[in-house]
C-alpha cells in the first residue's frame, strides 16, 4: 500500500454570535477547522483534523509514496516538519485511521483496548456569571454529564470562585468540578503574564475549600518548581497541564520529578497519538493520570479518545460543551453526525474501524475557504 496524495479541506464557519472563549482576548467570529485526508492506491483513505496544518504543502513530498501502515517512520517524519512549520499531528490521525481500517479494528483497540467508553465532563468554554454558571451546570445535569470543568479569570478571581461555589452548593457534592485557570500558555499577541505563584497559591487553597477536582494549568510550563509546590500545598487537590506542551522530552521531566497529577497533552494539537500513548503509559506507571485536552473538533474529540480509552485514560475525558455558545453541532459542523455523550454521561468508542469519523461533505462544500 501506497500514500498516493494528501489533500486538505479548508473550512470556516461563521458564529453568530460569536464564541468568547475565555482564553480568547477576542471574541471568535468563526471557527476554523482543516480536515486532512490520506489517500492511498487501495481506496482506503485516512481522515484527521485539529491543527489547521498551515504550510503543510512544503512537506507534503515526505509522505506520498510512502507505506502508510509505516507509523513510527512517519511519526519521526512529522517531527521534523513541526520543527520547521506548524504540528501536523492531524496527519498522523489520518495515519491511524488508515491503519485501523486496514486491519478492521477501532484505532482504541490497537493502542491497547483498556476501555470502550469513558466518563466524559463538560468543559466549559465562557467566563459566566455565577447565576449563568449554575444554569449551565442544570443543563449540564441534565444532559447526562457528572462532572464540568469552570474556567476562571485571572483578573476576576472572585466572580469566578463565586461561580464555582454556586455550582457546588447548587448541584451538590456527588458532581465534580473541575476549575481551568488558563496560565500555561498564550494565545497569539496575548502580552499579558499569568499572576504569580503567591497570588495563584491562595486562589487554590480557595478552590481546595470547595472540593474542587482538579485545578488545571495554574501557572505558566516552565515554573515546574512552581507546579510542584501547588501539588505539595494542596494534597487534597489535583493538579493538571499539559495540554499544549509540544515536547515529549519536557513531558518526561514532568513525569520525572513529579509535578503533576494529571497529564493532559493534545493528541492532534501537542505531541500526537504515539507519543501520548507512551508518556500516558509511564504516567500510569508512575500512578498518575492521564486525561487529554480535546478542544478542537469532534475529529479531534474522537483521535483523544481512541488514545485515552486505548490506554485507559482518566478518570474523566474532555468534552467541549457550554451551551447555548459551545454544542455539538457548532464544534462538529463537519461530520454527518455530532459527537455525543449518552444519557449516562459516558463517551463511547466508536464501534466502526479507524477513528469512526463520517464526513458530511455537503457541510465541507458549504463551509470551505476557497
Amino acid at each position: 500500500m501506497k500514500i498516493t496524495d494528501i489533500t486538505l479541506d479548508r473550512l470556516r464557519l461563521e458564529l453568530d454570535p460569536p464564541f468568547r472563549a475565555a482564553w480568547d482576548p477576542e471574541p471568535r467570529r468563526h471557527f476554523d477547522a482543516t480536515i486532512v485526508r490520506v489517500h492511498t492506491d487501495e481506496g482506503i483513505t485516512g481522515i484527521g483534523s485539529g491543527d489547521l496544518m498551515d504550510g503543510f504543502d512544503t512537506y507534503k513530498h515526505l509522505f506520498v509514496g510512502e507505506d502508510p501502515l509505516d507509523i513510527t517512520r512517519h511519526v519521526k517524519a512529522i517531527e521534523t516538519a513541526n520543527f520547521h512549520g506548524a504540528h501536523y499531528w492531524p496527519l498522523e490521525a489520518a495515519l491511524w485511521d488508515i491503519i485501523g481500517k486496514v486491519h478492521g479494528r477501532p484505532v482504541a483497540e490497537l493502542f491497547g483496548n483498556a476501555a470502550k467508553k469513558l466518563p466524559a465532563y463538560a468543559s466549559c468554554g465562557e467566563l459566566k456569571s455565577p447565576e449563568e454558571r449554575v444554569a449551565t451546570a442544570l443543563k449540564v445535569r441534565e444532559a447526562g454529564f457528572r462532572a464540568m470543568k469552570i474556567r476562571i479569570d485571572r483578573n476576576r478571581v472572585d466572580e469566578g470562585i463565586a461561580a464555582v461555589r454556586a455550582v457546588r452548593e447548587e448541584l451538590g457534592a456527588d458532581f465534580e468540578i473541575m476549575v481551568d485557570l488558563n496560565q500555561s500558555w498564550r494565545m497569539a499577541g496575548d502580552t499579558a503574564g499569568a499572576t504569580d505563584l503567591a497570588r495563584t497559591r491562595k486562589t487554590i487553597a480557595r478552590l481546595a475549600e470547595l472540593d474542587v477536582f482538579w485545578v488545571e494549568e495554574p501557572l505558566p510550563y516552565c515554573d515546574v518548581a512552581g507546579f510542584k509546590r501547588l501539588r505539595a500545598e494542596n494534597p487534597g487537590v489535583r493538579i493538571a497541564a499539559g495540554e499544549m506542551h509540544h515536547s515529549p522530552t519536557e513531558l518526561l521531566r514532568y513525569l520525572e520529578e513529579d509535578a503533576l497529577d494529571i497529564y493532559q497533552m493534545d493528541v492532534v494539537l501537542a505531541i500526537g497519538m504515539h507519543r501520548a500513548r507512551t508518556l500516558a503509559e509511564l504516567a500510569q506507571l508512575k500512578h498518575r493520570h492521564f486525561t487529554p485536552h480535546s478542544w478542537t473538533n469532534g475529529i479531534g474529540v474522537l483521535a483523544n479518545l481512541h488514545v485515552a480509552a486505548g490506554v485507559g485514560g482518566g478518570p474523566y475525558f474532555e468534552f467541549p460543551y457550554d451551551p447555548p455558545g459551545w454544542t455539538p453541532e457548532r464544534r462538529d459542523f463537519m461530520l454527518a453526525d455530532p459527537v455525543r455523550v449518552g444519557g449516562d454521561g459516558d463517551l463511547e468508542v466508536p464501534a466502526r474501524p479507524g477513528l469512526g469519523i463520517e464526513l458530511d461533505e455537503d457541510a465541507i462544500d458549504r463551509w470551505r475557504i476557497t
